[in-house]
């Protein structure tokens, strides 16, 4: 994969955003746009592209699913992959984050050194099970 992957980061903890952008901002090939208010992403998401969801489950404001749900609704976005970042990750977290929508999930605390190289590894084989033209650029 050789394009840059624009991902939609939203996050309501200020530190974990902070720590996110760091450790996404060790690859060139990820362009961040981050929000800590789901609806300040929304606003954003109706009028910019981008290639990949990052977010959080438990937000006061909005939670994940939910959020999922409303960017799905925004035109060109109904099959844009979602990851979801959460501290709840026993099997059935998982099983219900899927069923809202999530293409994977990423277990916080994360590795903030490796983070960068799961998303870009997870986006890659998201993108090799769908073929390039459904993929919104």
């Amino acid at each position: 994969m050789t394009q840059t992957l624009r991902i939609l980061h939203v996050e309501d903890d200020l530190s974990i955003l902070e720590i996110t952008k760091i450790s996404l901002s060790l690859s060139d090939r990820i362009k961040l746009f981050q929000f800590s208010s789901p609806a300040k992403a929304l606003e954003f998401a109706a009028s910019e592209k981008v290639d990949a969801f990052l977010l959080d489950v438990a937000m006061p404001e909005m939670n994940g699913g939910i959020l999922l749900q409303k960017l799905r609704e925004l035109e060109g976005f109904e099959t844009t992959p979602a990851i979801f970042m959460t501290a709840h990750a026993q099997h059935e977290d998982i099983v219900r984050l899927e069923a809202l929508g999530a293409n994977s999930v990423i277990t916080k605390p994360f590795d903030p050194v490796t983070l960068a190289e799961k998303v870009l590894r997870i986006f890659e084989r998201l993108t090799q099970n769908n073929p390039p033209e459904r993929m919104p650029r």
